[in-house]
Order: C-alpha cells, then sequence, then structure tokens
C-alpha cells in the first residue's frame, strides 16, 4: 500500500508501507548509521522522531532477540528507508523488520529518493512532517512536549551489586548503560526522572543522569534534583541529555541545533589534547553556554559543537556523545572507569 511524507511546507512524497499502516506526525530527522537499526529504533531517544535512515539498505539482518534491544519496545513514531529487504538472513534474527514494526503499530515507508531527504534537513533543518494515508492529520511538534515523562521508568529498580552504587536518573534510559556499569561490579539504582531521591532518603556514591529525548528545559524535576546534588558535591556523570541538564543545573543554557548530530561516526575531539574518538550521537539539542566553574570537555570535530563539559575542581562531568555506543564504535567506554574513579 502506498502513503505519503508530508513536509510542513508542502513538499510531498510517495511510498511503499512494509510497517503498520495508520497516520502519523513528528519531527523527521536522519542517521547515517550503516548498522545497528534494531538498537536505533528502541533507543528512547528517538521518541516523537520520524527517523530517515541514510544507508540504502535495511532489514538485512532482521531482528535479534528482546536481550539486544536498547529499551522494550519500539520508540521511534515512524520509519523512512530507502530499500527495505524482507528476507532477513542471520542465525540471530527472531523476525522480519516489516513483522516488528506492524507487531509494535509503527508505520514506515520505502522511498527509493533518502539522499533527497536527508538534503533537505540538512539545507533547511529539522522539519514537522507527517506519514499520511487515508485518514488526513495535523502536523505536531513533539518538542513541545515533555518527551521524558513519556519513556522514563516509572518505578524504582535496582541491578547489579558491588561495593559502589550509583543512581541512575532515568530520562529515557539506554539500556547498555545499566548494562556497562554492572559489568562494573556496580550497584545500580534506577530512579524516574521526577523521582528526588535525597528527598527519599536513597544514599549513593554518584549520580548518573542518562540519555532521553526532546528539549531538556522539559525535565524541569530532574534539573532541580541535580542542583540538590551538586550542593551535596555528590559526583556526577551526564550522558547526551544528561549533559544539556548537568548545564541548565549548574547554570548553563542550551539551544536547538540545526538539524541535529545522529549517527555512528560523529568525530570529537578531547579538549587540551591531539586525541580525536569516534562516537555514537543521537541529540537534537546542545550545550550553548557553558555553565560557570566548568569548562570544554569534549567539541565535535565537524561544526565545532561543544561535546561535554567538565567541572574545574569538583567531580561533575559530562558528554553529548553515547560512550556505551550501541550500536557504534567503543571508543570511550573508558569514560564509565573515570567517572567512577572520582567515586
Amino acid at each position: 500500500m502506498q502513503a505519503k511524507l508530508i513536509f510542513s511546507d508542502g513538499t510531498t512524497i510517495e511510498g511503499n508501507s512494509f510497517g503498520y499502516e495508520k497516520s502519523i506526525a513528528g519531527e523527521i530527522a536522519f542517521s547515517t548509521s550503516m548498522m545497528g537499526y534494531p538498537e536505533s529504533l528502541t533507543d528512547p531517544s528517538y521518541k516523537g522522531q520520524i527517523l530517515t535512515l541514510s544507508y540504502p539498505l535495511v532489514g538485512s539482518y532482521g531482528v535479534p532477540k528482546r536481550e539486544t534491544w536498547e529499551s522494550e519496545k519500539i520508540q521511534v513514531t515512524g520509519l523512512i528507508v530507502s530499500h527495505y529487504i524482507n528476507t532477513p538472513s542471520h542465525f540471530q534474527s527472531t523476525m522480519s523488520l516489516s513483522e516488528w514494526l506492524k507487531k509494535e503499530e509503527i508505520p514506515a515507508l520505502e522511498i527509493p529518493d533518502t539522499r533527497f531527504i536527508v538534503k533537505k534537513i540538512r539545507d533547511e533543518g529539522a522539519a514537522l512532517v507527517k506519514i499520511e494515508f487515508d485518514d488526513k492529520i495535523e502536523f505536531v511538534d513533539p518538542n513541545k512536549e515533555n518527551l521524558v515523562a513519556q519513556v522514563a521508568t516509572a518505578a524504582v529498580a535496582t541491578y547489579g551489586k558491588g561495593g559502589k552504587t550509583v543512581v541512575l536518573i532515568d530520562c529515557g534510559v539506554k539500556e547498555n548503560i545499566i548494562r556497562e556499569l554492572v559489568k562494573r561490579k556496580v550497584k545500580v539504582i534506577r530512579v524516574p526522572w521526577n523521582y528526588d531521591y535525597i528527598e527519599k532518603g536513597v544514599t549513593c556514591d554518584g549520580i548518573l543522569i542518562s540519555n532521553g529525548p526532546g528539549d531538556p528545559k522539559m525535565a524541569d524535576k530532574t534539573i532541580e534534583i541535580v542542583k540538590k546534588a551538586m550542593q551535596r558535591r555528590i559526583p556526577i556523570f551526564g550522558i547526551c541529555l544528561g549533559n544539556q541538564i548537568l548545564a541548565l543545573a549548574a547554570g548553563g543554557d542550551t539551544y536547538k541545533l540545526r538539524f541535529g548530530h545522529r549517527g555512528q561516526n560523529q568525530p570529537c575531539e578531547l579538549v587540551g589534547s591531539k586525541k580525536c574518538y569516534i562516537t555514537t550521537q543521537n541529540h537534537g539539542f546542545a550545550i550553548g553556554k557553558i555553565p560557570p566553574g566548568f569548562k570544554p570537555w569534549f567539541i565535535n570535530g565537524n561544526d565545532k559543537t561543544n561535546e561535554g563539559i567538565i567541572h574545574k575542581t569538583l567531580p561533575f562531568m559530562s558528554v553529548q556523545f553515547h560512550p556505551e555506543a550501541a550500536p557504534g564504535p567503543v571508543d570511550t567506554k573508558w569514560l564509565f572507569d573515570y567517572f567512577l574513579d572520582k567515586i
């Protein structure tokens, strides 16, 4: 069945459906990743996004078992690919991508010229779009919603055990962050984005602020909780949205990028060195004003935007990219050890 991808400026592109057939609206984004679509589709940071994959062949290895996903379900609002492969071949495949999308009621279109879509986003910036079948719908701006509240856990949960305890503030956490901490013999207490663990009397040695979707300023309760933790000088590590939240809590500011950074090949330079790391990224906002007492830690090798901050004297640090990867390069997993050494 055919459907239409419609931009808010009226640009309309027809495509063939291989997902669930319902009309949806959101913000369009593109990723340059060549692999790892199961991890990307289940990344809560993509909530509200209609994701275009620039790599032309998608679906060739099917869908692996749930244990390898980054959350319990598909998080993207919709999917656009150039060429869908409906004959997956991989020993770990449990179903085809099309079957998975239909099961979770996620629309997906096959549009051969995804280069046109990517170039349009790069030239004109992020845009509101909708995928329409027979039902006509209005455009929706997901950045005006508190997306963090929609994807974060609703209950406290504990993982692993060890000599160090880290409170993980879940703003839409990728599960590989939890895996990386547990692998390092850390007890992880996962709490909702608005759970004041200090008021609740939860004790810990450090705090990790997770990744998540949308505008960081919507996570107002998380920002206030982080402010309290900073006053107590508890070691803090932020990832992706957590980077922006730490900046806001410390008195900095954030802004929306023209079209965001999404992919597995983003170069990040370690400030003050000649080292450059290849990183996985998925964000539409960035730090614009470094907060007092902090200094830039990483910068993007392409557009020189901020990719991390670190306090000059206290154990507060954060990065805009994803050291846990999943999918992508593992060059910066050492940052988990760096943080834990500060505890």
